[in-house]
């Protein structure tokens, strides 16, 4: 009677200090491919082969462009909405669209380098569909 007791109990107690058990033995796991990723990173900019990112990041730091851009970007988005502007901001819109495709995709290009490099690439991606 009391081994039918204690062995449900045992196996409960048993499969919780599993979970335990694994759960730790996760977190060690994660631990150690975060350290090794970092060790890798130092490595690679020790070397040189992402010292051109990290220059990249550190002057966006200061930049204002990104803010320039999107400060372009959202004022036709608001100024749409005050009145009598509308008619203007679409002759505006209608001028941009009869531009040459080349000086469309420059700006594409422009806007998304000011982003970044890869977004650049994303951006000649689109214009190719």
């Amino acid at each position: 009677m009391l081994n039918m007791l204690i062995s449900p109990i045992a196996n409960i107690v048993g499969d919780a200090v599993k979970g335990y058990v694994q759960t730790k033995k996760a977190k060690a796991e994660l631990k150690i491919t975060e350290i090794k990723a970092n060790q890798k990173r130092m490595e690679d900019i020790a070397a040189g082969k992402i010292a051109w990112e990290a220059s990249a990041v550190d002057q966006m730091k200061g930049s204002w462009k990104d803010e320039l851009i999107l400060i372009c970007l959202l004022v036709p988005a608001v100024a749409v909405f005050v009145p009598g502007w509308t008619p203007h901001i679409k002759a505006g819109f209608e001028a941009l669209h009869s531009l040459p495709s080349y000086y469309t995709n420059l700006l594409y290009i422009a806007c998304c380098a000011s982003f970044g490099i890869k977004g650049a690439s994303g951006a000649m991606k689109l214009l190719k569909k």
